[in-house]
């Protein structure tokens, strides 16, 4: 099952504890959601979910669910109620400890189990960056984005290098959760397992290096970042954090005191280590319910004020005028309870509320600028998906409810129309009172704007 070569390795490492870590590739895998705060409050969260739920330890909105659970297929899920993700990949993102009006950005963020983390802990104030490198995956954040109804969150596609010129000294909180070996994944994915080599950790390692460096040129005076991978190999864990700390010595480590299974660095796994990286943190499957992980806080020497006047290099991003949105204005004042505060931006036809004192995209590849509000059409607006996700049900004025245990909302989810009696115009549907998407009532009969490529989604 374990590569050879990455067995002898991890014996020679751990000694007399490595029956303990080769036995438990022998358990089934630990499965976890994270419940999302900006849809959902905890208890009655925990009260209403059909699923068996245990705390995880280090997440206050994460949960393990029984192995008899299917989550995915429940449409809560496709109301962004909940995000499925793996226990220990919850760590890194506590860690980075983000908070309402800060700068953040989360560098290698696909598919977005991380950002949506941040993003929750946000609360919709302040920005979040969230870039990808990769093209296909930048695609799968931005829709990730979406579903969890994230506000202030602005999408790239970008590589660090290219944000490092862009943004230097910008962001309160930069996250890496770094391209590496997937050592940690080798239990869940047999693709980890295939590709693994010597070369390719020694290439990962390299990548890294490359990766941390512009992070730290991001990083605001006094501010934090996180790193984090999911492997075991000290070059691409200690050794890492090591060879920045020396390139980069107005960074330190900030020590994690090891808590529930986790356990600490290991500096004596790697030459030439750097003071403080006991105080780095590691998760192994044999001492805790969940995968591989380890994580380093580092923080940025001097001292800076949170939402300061650092703008980038290109300055602030210039909205367009409130009379030029119109046709929205007529549909919020007939559909919505709610205004939000915010940057009017517009590409073609589409319609974006950019998060206030937003720097200057221009030249980005930019996938969402913020939260997609709809479709500037002639004399009228057409609403996105993505409003429908980010509003909660007091915040339409008509709403048609449906059930996730009935047979309504998976119709909806696939695409069919629905008997409905009520005033013509545009509907919130909602599920169990969670936004799930768009319809329009007339004749008695509210048609379907649920989005024709997650109908297909759900279908399959």
């Amino acid at each position: 099952m374990l590569p050879e070569q990455f067995t002898e390795r991890m014996k020679a490492l751990l000694g007399e504890e490595f029956p303990q870590f080769y036995d438990s590739y022998q358990r089934p895998c630990c499965r976890a959601l994270r419940m999302n705060p900006l849809k959902a409050e905890r208890a009655s969260f925990l009260e209403a979910a059909p699923f068996s739920l245990r705390e995880v330890p280090w997440e206050g909105n994460g949960f393990y669910y029984g192995q008899e659970d299917q989550p995915g297929k429940y449409p809560w899920h496709e109301a962004g109620v909940y995000y499925i993700q793996e226990a220990s990949a919850m760590a890194p993102a506590a860690f980075l400890d983000a908070r309402p009006g800060e700068r953040v950005l989360d560098l290698c963020a696909a598919p977005g189990g991380k950002t949506s983390q941040i993003g929750a802990a946000m609360r919709g104030e302040g920005i979040l960056f969230c870039n990808e490198i990769h093209p296909a995956r930048a695609k799968i954040l931005s829709e990730n984005v979406e579903r969890m109804g994230i506000s202030n969150a602005v999408v790239t596609c970008e590589t660090p290098e290219r944000l490092a010129q862009r943004f230097p000294g910008y962001f309160d909180r930069v996250l890496v959760d770094a391209p590496c070996s997937g050592e940690g994944m080798f239990r869940r994915q047999e693709e980890a397992r295939q590709e693994w080599s010597e070369e390719n950790v020694e290439m990962c390692a390299e990548r890294q290096d490359l990766i941390l460096d512009s992070a730290a040129d991001m990083v605001r005076p006094g501010g934090r970042l996180v790193y984090s991978t999911c492997t075991f190999a000290p070059q691409e864990d200690e050794g890492s954090v090591s060879r920045f700390l020396q390139r980069h010595p107005e960074f330190s480590v900030v020590p994690v005191s090891p808590q529930n299974g986790m356990s600490g660095g290991r500096p004596d796994w790697i030459r030439q280590p750097c003071p403080g990286l006991e105080g780095t943190v590691r998760l192994w499957p044999h001492r805790l319910e969940g995968e591989g992980h380890y994580l380093a806080v580092l923080q940025k020497e001097g001292s800076g004020v949170s939402g300061g006047s650092g703008f980038g290099r290109f300055g602030l991003q210039r909205g367009i005028p409130e009379k030029d949105c119109q046709e929205y204005f007529r549909f919020r004042e007939e559909t919505l309870s709610v205004s939000r505060r915010g940057l009017f931006l517009r590409f073609a036809d589409q319609l974006y509320l950019a998060p206030e004192n937003l720097p200057s995209l221009e030249g980005l590849k930019v996938l969402r600028p913020g939260l997609h509000l709809g479709t500037l059409k002639k004399g009228r607006f057409e609403p996105s998906h993505a409003l429908a996700l980010a509003l909660a049900e007091g915040e339409a004025l008509r709403t048609h409810a449906v059930s996730a245990s009935g047979e309504d909302a998976r119709a909806w989810i696939g695409g069919m129309t629905l008997p409905a009696e009520g005033e013509k115009g545009w509907y919130l549907v909602t599920v169990d009172g969670y936004g799930l998407g768009w319809g329009k009532l007339a004749g008695g009969i509210l048609k379907n704007h649920y989005p024709k490529g997650l109908r297909r989604q759900m279908r399959e």
